[in-house]
């Protein structure tokens, strides 16, 4: 019999109750095994011991081949930009205006009710260049750098609605909570800077695009991988500097206390991997007060450049603001900077005669001062510059309630829209694919989005196969299980 003062713990020596294994278990090897197996499980991505491709952090990492680009300025314009409006123009729709095309393409419609006829473009276009590329009217800035840009005439997607189209876009399948390309190509190439974050997001002052902040998560990888938003007006970051400045001797001391407490924390929890994501974004904040802040002045750049930005004017001045600080954030090293307007800029389904024009009075002349100014510095050798929306449009007109064509636009089309690239290893003067001779269909070497993936993180020196997270025992990849394809036939 028992004797009455005995714990029900103390056993026979050597014997081993189930709960003295799960006493034992959170040390030495036992506990390290377990603790790697379960993290897998309970959080869905990776401990620091699982990461066999790539080590943890942010610190620049070899790529898998010799890049052509550094870094990564994209351009999102997301909503749609009009195709037949602005680089593919297309005569036999002159030609057509007027005639009956909905029952032909009925299943291709977003709104039938409002579909009207076929819908010539109410803008000119001329050649530009040596290369003779095709620009409308509405972007008399951009058309000057068409030697400098790699048209892609052909590009399709597999929805014509925003949300699914735009994750399509940033993270490569339609479904919520994946990583978006600019944490992709963190993840795979970290920072060349680790004062700044490697990828920044410079939203609209005006307002968020649609999906908000998934445009720029990080998903499934760790949070050190997502967009950090910096603001163009006012402090770039909120919180950044402390209420009150102390002297530098302590101000040292406590970040080192911070950073030791820090890592006696980390290390009692080796089954939380967000736990290192969180602390290494609180040592970024202290790392960036003074670098942040530098990027951001874009008062310490001359006069004439803010004016070729169109700083200080309307309709430019933001997105011009946002554009020289993109590449004042490149020249310091930031891998991935992604530009947004504020809801549905492009998304024109009425009064495409306005709209259009307002959306391209507001970014023509910032852009094209991107590009040359990037040139001019020696960075465009190195920068990537990428253009494009989640999806094209229609070549038949949408009609109001007044169904007046005075005040029509034009409905969503998954199966053309224009995008293009400029510098890092990029051909300029390039025109790749066709449209058939409405503008409805890519016709000619299509390029899906799998392939524009690839394509960029080629010209970075990833290959889309090798990029991979091992995520519950499946490798997962930006372009997923899709067949993709890298578009040499722009690539210098």
């Amino acid at each position: 019999m028992q004797p009455e003062n005995t714990s029900r713990h103390q056993q026979a020596p050597g014997a081993l109750s189930r709960r003295n294994f799960f006493d034992r278990v959170g040390t030495g090897l036992q506990g390290a095994a377990l603790a790697s197996l379960l993290s897998a499980d309970l959080y869905g991505e990776e401990t620091e011991s699982h990461r066999r491709n790539l080590p943890v952090g942010l610190d620049a990492r070899r790529p898998h081949h010799e890049p052509a680009a550094k870094s990564v300025i994209q351009l999102f314009m997301h909503g749609g930009p009009s195709q037949m409006d602005l680089f593919d123009p297309k005569p036999e729709l002159q030609k057509r205006h007027g005639e009956s095309y909905f029952d032909k393409i009925a299943g291709e419609v977003e709104n039938p009710a409002a579909a009207g006829a076929l819908f010539k473009s109410p803008y000119k276009f001329s050649k530009h260049g040596a290369s003779g590329m095709d620009f409308s009217e509405l972007q008399p800035h951009l058309s000057r750098h068409a030697d400098d840009i790699s048209l892609i005439r052909s590009m399709q997607t597999t929805n014509l609605t925003h949300e699914p189209a735009l994750w399509k876009i940033s993270c490569g399948r339609m479904l919520t909570g994946l990583p978006t390309l600019g944490a992709w190509i963190t993840y795979g190439l970290g920072t060349e800077n680790r004062n700044l974050p490697a990828y920044v997001v410079l939203d609209d002052p005006k307002g968020l695009p649609v999906n908000h902040h998934q445009n720029w998560q990080s998903g499934f990888l760790s949070p050190l991988y997502q967009g950090t938003r910096f603001r163009s007006t006012g402090s770039p970051i909120l919180n950044l500097k402390p209420e009150f400045k102390e002297p530098e001797g302590i101000t040292r001391q406590e970040r080192d206390l911070i950073a030791r407490l820090d890592r006696i924390h980390k290390s009692r929890r080796p089954a939380q991997p967000q736990l290192g994501a969180r602390i290494s974004s609180y040592e970024l904040a202290a790392r960036m007060q003074l670098e942040a802040s530098d990027a951001l002045d874009i008062n310490r750049e001359n006069k004439k450049t803010r004016e070729m930005y169109g700083i200080g004017k309307d309709p430019t001045d933001s997105y011009g603001k946002r554009c020289l600080i993109a590449r004042r954030l490149v020249e310091r090293g930031v891998r991935f900077v992604q530009l947004f307007l504020e809801f549905q800029v492009w998304d024109h389904h009425t009064q495409i005669f306005k709209g259009l024009k307002s959306a391209c009075a507001r970014t023509d002349q910032p852009i094209a001062a991107l590009l040359r100014d990037l040139k001019e510095r020696g960075l465009l050798d190195s920068t990537l510059v990428v253009w494009g929306g989640e999806f094209g449009r229609l070549p038949i007109a949408q009609l109001g309630d007044n169904k007046s064509e005075k005040n029509a636009g034009r409905d969503h089309n998954k199966n053309a829209m224009c995008t293009w690239m400029a510098g890092g290893g990029v051909k300029g003067g390039a025109i790749h694919g066709a449209t058939d001779e409405l503008g409805f269909s890519a016709v000619k070497d299509r390029v899906t989005v799998q392939d524009w993936h690839a394509t960029i993180l080629h010209q970075l020196g990833l290959h889309h196969e090798k990029l991979t997270y091992n995520r519950n025992g499946f490798e997962e990849k930006l372009t997923g299980t899709f067949e993709a394809r890298i578009i040499r036939d722009i690539l210098a």
